[in-house]
C-alpha cells in the first residue's frame, strides 16, 4: 500500500452499504488485563477516520466512554461496540474486558463476533499472557473461530519482539508453532535514557518494505542492505508457514525447487488460511508511538481484518431449533431470510431504559417490528434449571453505539449488530424471531459464578427497592447468580471474583440507587443426634376458661445420612387420641426445621411417639403440636447434637506444574483428594471432596495459587459430621 494520503482516501471512502453481509466484519478484541485493547480500538477508530484524535468522537466523548467501563481501578468491566469503516467494509470492533472476573462479557463478545484478535502486551510477564488468554484461545479453537494476534507496548517492552512471537507460537500454536508467525518486524530507534528503544516503524516481511513513522507520517521505503539481512530468516519461515496451509498442493514443491512465489499469491493464500482459522498471523501495533499521527501498525491491522477475517456469510452460525427442540436447516445469513437474532448483552440507559445489544444472524430487523422473544437465558450450571419463556413484543429504535452517542439505524441486516430499545422482556441469550414462526438458537455458555457475596439492605428505603434492583442487575449480567437461601435466610450474589463483586455493588449504588451491606456468607449446616435419646413434652396451662393440655413421650434415634426425619406411632391403649397423633408429628417436624441446638435444620432421625396423655376438654391440635416440639427439645438436651457440614465435590483443572501446590492446598482445607487424571496436553484434573466452609474464597485463592491458569467447578455431594472443635465454635457463635 502507498502513503498516508492513500490510507486516508481508503478510510474516507465510506461503506457502500452496511446492508450487505459481505461488507461486514465482526471482530472481538481479547486479551489479558492491561494489554491495551481499548487504546488499540481508539487508535483503529482514529486511523479509520471515525474520531478526530485518539479516543475522541465529534461530541468530545471517548470511544470507550461508558464511564462504568472505566471502573474505579481503571479496569474495563463491560463489553463495548465500536463500529468503524475501512476499505468499503463496516468493522464492528467488540472491545472485551481483560480481567478474569469479567469473562462472561468476553464470551458475549465472542458470540457476536466472527473472528477474534488476541492482544498481547510485551510489557507484561509471560505468565500474565498464559492464564486466561490461553483458556479463551482454546474456546475459540473449539468452534474454529479465526484468530490473529497483535503485540502491543513494544516501546516499553520487557520482552523482545522475537521472544514474544516465539512465546505466542508455543502458547497458541496448537502443536504447530509455524501456524503462529509474524507478518512484520518492528523497527526500533536509538535507545533512550530509560533503556527503552522507541518503535519508529515496521518491516513488512512479504513485500519487504519499511513502513516508517519516524517523521510523524506513514511512509514506505525499501530496506537498506543492513536492514535486509535480519529479515531473510523470518521471511523464509513465514513463506513456508503460508505455503504449508495453501490449498495449492504444488506450491511447496515449486518453492523448494527454487521458484520465487509471487507476493500476491502468498497474500491470497495467507488470507484464506486466516479465514479458515488454520493460520494465525502475529502483528505489531503501538498506538500513539513515536509521535506518529496514526498508530503504528493500525493500517496493517485494518487491512488484515478486511482482507483476512471472514464475513458473516463465511463463519458458521449457531444451530437453530423450534421451541420444542426440533432441529431446523442451518442458517445462511440471508438478509431476506427469516428473522433470527440474539440478545448478546443487556444494559440500562438512564434516558431510554433497557438497551439490548443484538446480533442478527438471519433476516433483517427494523424499528417497530413485532418480534417473538423466546429463550431460557444462557446455558450453564447457573441457568440449567430455568424454564423457557416466550413473549411477543415490539422492538424500539435501532441504534449503533459509539461512545455516548447512539446513532439511529433504519435496519440491521444479517451479520450486523445494533442496540435495540424497549425489549423489556428479553434477557441476554434470548432469541428474537418473526412472530409467525418462533425459533430458538443454540445457547452459549457462561462460567459458573463460584464466589458468594451475601448482601442486605442498608436501610428500610433500600429494602423496598432491593428485590427489583437485584433482578435487573442479574438480567443485565448473566455471569451473576442470585440466590435466596431458604436455610440461612441470606440473599446471596454469586460472582466470578472480587472485582466482579465490586462492580456489582457499584452498579447497585450508582445505577439503581440502592445501598447494601456485605455480610459474612453463611453455609447451610445441619444438626442430627449422635445417639438415641428420649424426651417428654408437657404442655399444661389453665388460666381460666378453655385450657391447654397435652403430654407426649418420644424416643429419638439417629438414622443414616440422607434419611431426613421419620415419624412413627407406637401408642397403645389410646393414651394419645388418634386425631392428635398427627398434631404431635406436625410439632416435631416444625421443631426439626427450626433446629434444636444452633438454629440449623435437624435431619437423619427417627422419632417414635410411644405414650402420652390427653384431656377430654382441654386437649387441642395446637397443644399437642407444642408438646411434640417440647419433647424433641428435651431429647436434644439429653443426647449430644452433632453438626453436619456440606461437602462439595470439587474438580480443579490446572497445568501439570501446579498439581502439587493445588493438592497440598486442598489438603490444608480438610479436603480429600479422590483422584487425578490427564485432561489434555500438559493439564491435570484433580478431584477432591472439600467442606464448603473451606472453599468460600477458593475462586480467588486458586487464581492466585496458579497465576490465573487454574479453573474449578463444584457440586454438592453430601453432609458430613463436622470436627468436634469446629462444631463447638459454631455452637458458641450460633447458639
Amino acid at each position: 500500500m502507498g502513503d498516508q494520503a492513500h490510507a486516508h482516501t481508503r478510510a474516507a471512502a465510506g461503506v457502500p452499504g452496511t446492508g450487505r453481509p459481505r461488507a461486514l466484519r465482526n471482530v472481538a478484541l481479547v486479551g489479558h488485563s492491561g494489554s491495551g485493547k481499548t487504546t488499540l480500538v481508539e487508535a483503529l477508530a482514529q486511523t479509520a477516520g471515525a474520531v478526530n484524535r485518539p479516543g475522541r468522537v465529534e461530541d468530545g466523548t471517548t470511544v470507550s466512554d461508558h464511564e462504568e467501563i472505566e471502573h474505579r481501578q481503571h479496569r474495563s468491566v463491560q463489553l463495548s461496540l465500536v463500529p468503524v469503516d475501512w476499505d468499503g467494509c463496516r468493522i464492528n470492533l467488540l472491545d472485551t474486558p481483560g480481567y478474569a472476573d469479567f469473562v462472561g462479557e468476553v464470551r458475549a463478545g465472542l458470540r457476536a463476533a466472527d473472528a477474534a484478535l488476541f492482544v498481547v502486551s510485551a510489557a507484561q510477564e509471560a505468565e500474565a499472557v498464559a492464564g486466561t488468554t490461553r483458556a479463551l484461545w482454546e474456546e475459540c479453537a473449539a468452534v474454529s473461530m479465526p484468530r490473529a494476534l497483535v503485540i502491543t507496548h513494544l516501546d516499553t517492552a520487557r520482552t523482545p519482539f522475537d521472544t514474544m512471537t516465539r512465546l505466542c507460537g508455543e502458547l497458541f500454536g496448537d502443536d504447530d508453532p509455524d501456524a503462529v508467525l509474524p507478518l512484520h518486524l518492528p523497527v526500533l530507534g536509538p535507545e533512550a535514557a530509560d533503556g527503552h528503544a522507541p518503535l519508529t516503524g515496521l518491516t513488512g516481511l512479504l513485500p519487504q518494505r519499511i513502513l516508517d513513522y519516524s517523521g510523524g507520517e506513514r511512509t514506505e521505503r525499501p530496506p537498506t542492505d543492513d536492514e535486509r539481512a535480519p529479515l531473510d530468516g523470518a521471511r523464509a519461515r513465514l513463506i513456508e508457514g503460508i505455503i504449508a496451509e495453501s490449498e495449492d498442493e504444488t506450491l511447496m514443491d515449486r518453492y523448494l525447487g527454487g521458484e520465487t512465489i509471487d507476493v500476491k499469491t502468498l497474500v491470497d493464500d495467507l488470507e484464506r488460511a486466516v479465514a479458515r482459522g488454520t493460520f494465525h498471523p502475529v502483528l505489531a501495533a503501538a498506538p500513539a508511538a513515536g509521535g506518529a499521527r496514526q498508530g503504528i501498525g493500525t493500517v496493517e491491522l485494518l487491512d488484515l481484518i478486511t482482507g483476512g477475517f471472514p464475513t458473516p456469510l463465511e463463519h458458521p452460525l449457531p444451530a437453530v431449533t423450534t421451541p420444542d427442540g426440533s432441529p431446523l436447516p442451518a442458517l445462511t445469513g440471508d438478509p431476506d431470510g427469516p428473522l433470527v437474532a440474539e440478545v448478546v448483552k443487556t444494559s440500562s440507559d438512564p434516558y431510554v431504559g433497557r438497551l439490548s445489544l443484538v446480533r442478527v444472524f438471519s433476516g433483517t430487523l427494523r424499528p417497530d417490528d413485532t418480534v417473538h422473544v423466546y429463550g431460557h437465558g444462557l446455558d450453564g450450571p447457573a441457568h440449567e434449571d430455568r424454564p423457557c419463556h416466550g413473549t411477543r413484543t415490539r422492538a424500539g429504535a435501532l441504534t449503533s453505539p459509539f461512545g455516548k452517542q447512539q446513532r439511529p439505524l433504519d435496519a440491521c441486516v444479517a451479520g450486523d449488530l445494533a442496540c435495540v430499545a424497549r425489549l423489556d422482556t428479553a434477557e441476554t441469550g434470548d432469541t428474537l424471531s418473526g412472530t409467525g414462526h418462533p425459533l430458538l438458537l443454540e445457547p452459549w455458555t457462561t462460567p459458573d459464578p463460584l464466589l458468594p457475596l451475601a448482601v442486605r439492605a442498608h436501610s428500610k428505603a433500600d429494602e423496598d427497592k432491593l428485590s427489583h434492583s437485584l433482578a435487573r442487575l442479574v438480567a443485565e449480567d448473566p455471569a451473576l447468580r442470585l440466590e435466596q437461601n431458604p436455610d440461612t435466610g441470606q440473599v446471596v450474589l454469586w460472582c466470578l471474583g472480587e472485582a466482579h463483586q465490586e462492580a456489582a455493588l457499584d452498579r447497585l449504588r450508582d445505577h439503581y440507587g440502592v445501598q447494601v451491606d456485605a455480610v459474612p456468607h453463611r453455609v447451610a449446616l445441619r444438626e442430627t443426634f449422635a445417639k438415641p435419646a428420649t424426651g417428654r413434652g408437657r404442655h399444661v396451662k389453665q388460666s381460666g376458661g378453655h385450657g391447654q393440655y397435652a403430654v407426649c413421650e418420644i424416643d429419638v434415634e439417629p438414622l443414616p445420612a440422607g434419611s431426613g426425619v421419620e415419624f412413627a406411632d407406637r401408642v397403645v391403649g389410646g393414651s394419645v387420641p388418634r386425631p392428635f397423633i398427627a398434631s404431635v408429628e406436625k410439632g416435631v417436624r416444625a421443631q426439626a426445621a427450626r433446629g434444636v441446638a444452633a438454629g440449623h435444620p435437624l435431619v437423619d432421625i427417627r422419632v417414635v411417639l410411644r405414650d402420652g396423655k390427653a384431656h377430654s376438654v382441654d386437649s387441642s391440635d395446637a397443644a399437642f403440636q407444642t408438646a411434640g416440639a417440647l419433647a424433641l427439645r428435651e431429647a436434644a438436651a439429653e443426647a449430644h447434637v452433632r453438626f453436619l457440614e456440606p461437602v462439595a465435590e470439587v474438580r480443579v483443572l490446572v497445568p501439570d506444574a501446579y498439581v502439587g501446590p493445588v493438592m497440598s492446598d486442598l489438603s490444608g482445607r480438610r479436603g480429600r483428594v479422590t483422584g487425578t487424571e490427564q485432561s489434555g496436553p500438559g493439564r491435570t484434573l484433580v478431584r477432591a471432596d472439600v467442606p464448603e466452609l473451606e472453599i468460600g474464597r477458593y475462586a480467588v485463592d486458586l487464581r492466585s495459587l496458579t497465576h490465573g491458569t487454574g479453573r474449578f467447578d463444584r457440586a454438592y455431594a453430601r453432609h458430613e459430621p463436622m470436627p468436634a472443635q469446629l462444631a463447638d465454635r459454631v455452637a458458641a457463635q450460633d447458639g
